[in-house]
């Protein structure tokens, strides 16, 4: 009888833990596919309202700006209504977000940026610490799994932004919209096996066993100079991955390219960070430091820029691919620190909300910053040049945050 109730307790464990990888697969579709779409349509938004290169910078930089001010309230969150919870909430917002900023006028492609916005955040926080509570000992594979399933929607709404718009008939709007269908197929994915996790939690755990690991976690991460180097690592990389997201199609553009053709390219440079994305993870969990990782990430990065800088067309074409093989190794690693820098669930959620807050404020500056150089020179080598000073930030940093170590080390 004993052995019984056991094996139908490990069955519901089974099925539990499927549920999870599968809700986790769905929600990180959702996390780069409603910005990755944007960069493509950048000129026919401004054309259609009339708004300049900063303005239009602004639509990528504001989601950042949610990341960086929402961030640190998270795990707050979290530890109040419960993890699984406010991700459910947030996806619901993300939807709404997605449809507001697909209406009529420049008020509610802002306002509708904004809320999206917040709500990414809010799984850009929990999910590492997700993985971590949920999967500690397959922090590598399932960070991989994550951060595949995440780059690989962002890299197809790149490439189907202009197909849809223009191919399709659905115009920069419709084509936005899109992507509002895939977070309601996560809402239900995430929300309709929510108490069955939640129940299962409980009988595998208890909730004393919640409580006394959330106690466990007493660092302040805003004093450790570690927790300070992930941090500008995880803003660096972001700046270099949203700068070329929204203005990679632009330089093309000018370089002779039609938009439709820009968009694929863009699109490839994501396909080709994905096995990356899922590789790196797997072989840093296994290493004792990651710091040839992060040279690898910084060789990779810059010689990705001055080929786009200096190189002829075709340069350019392989100097994208390997831009996108260094985002893939730099992002992969990000990840990665605020699992193996944390001792517990809940450091890794305040790693992760201190990283992303503070990490995507410095991103914030990105696309605008680019933009206004843009307009100010008239040219693309000085905007450019912002990457190669991040890329080279993104190596002094970088080889802090692969250091052997925990942020709660003195």
């Amino acid at each position: 009888m004993r052995n019984q109730a056991t094996r139908s307790i490990s069955d519901v464990q089974k099925t539990a833990g499927w549920m999870m990888i599968a809700g986790i697969i769905f929600i990180a579709m959702n996390l780069r596919s409603p910005l990755t779409s944007v960069g493509p349509l950048i000129g026919f938004i401004k054309q259609d309202l009339g708004i300049s290169n900063t303005l239009a910078g602004m639509i990528t930089t504001l989601p950042l700006l949610a990341f960086a001010f929402f961030s640190p309230f998270v795990p707050r969150l979290s530890q109040k209504y419960g993890l699984e919870r406010i991700i459910f909430v947030s996806t619901f917002f993300l939807t709404l977000g997605i449809v507001l900023r697909s209406l009529s006028g420049i008020t509610a492609l802002y306002v509708g940026t904004v809320i999206l916005g917040l709500a990414i955040s809010v799984s850009n926080v929990l999910l590492p610490s997700l993985i971590k509570r949920e999967f500690s000992g397959k922090i590598g594979m399932m960070t991989g799994v994550y951060s595949i399933s995440m780059n690989v929607l962002g890299a197809i709404a790149s490439g189907l932004s202009v197909p849809l718009a223009i191919g399709v008939g659905l115009g920069w709007r419709g084509a936005l919209s899109v992507w509002g269908m895939l977070s309601f197929v996560a809402l239900f994915v995430w929300g309709a096996p929510l108490f069955f996790r939640n129940r299962t939690r409980r009988q595998k755990t208890g909730q004393a066993a919640i409580h006394s690991e959330i106690d466990k976690s007493n660092v302040n991460v805003w004093r450790s100079r570690l927790a300070w180097q992930v941090t500008f690592f995880m803003g660096l990389q972001s700046m270099v991955f949203y700068i070329l997201i929204a203005w990679l199609p632009e330089i093309l553009k000018v370089r002779g390219l039609s938009p439709d053709q820009s968009g694929w390219l863009l699109s490839l440079m994501q396909l080709f960070l994905l096995p990356f994305t899922f590789i790196v993870p797997i072989v840093a969990g296994r290493m004792v430091n990651q710091r040839l990782l992060v040279m690898i990430s910084f060789v990779l990065t810059l010689s990705g820029t001055l080929g786009i800088m200096l190189g002829s067309m075709r340069v350019t074409v392989i100097s994208i691919l390997i831009l996108g093989v260094g985002a893939g190794f730099s992002f992969s690693l990000a990840m990665m620190f605020f699992g193996l820098r944390a001792r517990n669930a809940q450091q890794s959620a305040e790693l992760s909300g201190m990283a992303q807050a503070f990490g995507y404020l410095l991103a914030a500056s990105g696309p605008a910053l680019f933009g206004y150089a843009r307009d100010v020179t008239n040219s693309w080598t000085a905007p450019l040049m912002i990457l190669v000073v991040a890329s080279i930030l993104l190596f002094i940093f970088g080889m802090g945050a692969g250091r052997n170590r925990y942020i709660d080390d003195v």
